[in-house]
């Protein structure tokens, strides 16, 4: 089955270090200003998630969602969260490690286009 969301090694390293510290995570990726278009990972249930919102799948057992309006944009390709050095969202959980979160992507290929319309 074709995955919407997936993470590198360091991206759920990182997604343990955190669930260790803090307890059940979330993360969401609006599209919006302070550092939206990063995915944004805070304790689970500190962002209320709305019709607006679509669960793309999880990374790490950590639900991943994104706004609709982002998701639009975004729906021919598989997300790819890693882990950079430096500091990025300051509502982001990962930001006092000296790290934060990245998407990367790739186009979903014609057949596996397929899949996630069936």
């Amino acid at each position: 089955m074709v995955e919407r969301v997936v993470a590198t090694d360091a991206a759920l390293e990182l997604i343990e270090l955190l669930r260790s510290k803090h307890g059940p995570l979330m993360f969401h990726q609006s599209g919006g200003c302070c550092d939206g278009s990063s995915p944004m990972c805070y304790p689970d249930g500190d962002l209320i998630i709305g019709d607006q919102d679509v669960l793309l799948g999880s990374i790490g057992k950590v639900p991943f969602y994104m706004h609709k309006n982002q998701f639009d944009y975004w729906k021919h390709t598989q997300l790819i969260i890693d882990v950079v050095s430096g500091r990025g969202g300051m509502f982001s959980l990962e930001g006092v490690e000296g790290k934060r979160f990245l998407t990367r992507s790739r186009a979903f290929t014609e057949e596996e286009n397929k899949q996630l319309q069936a």
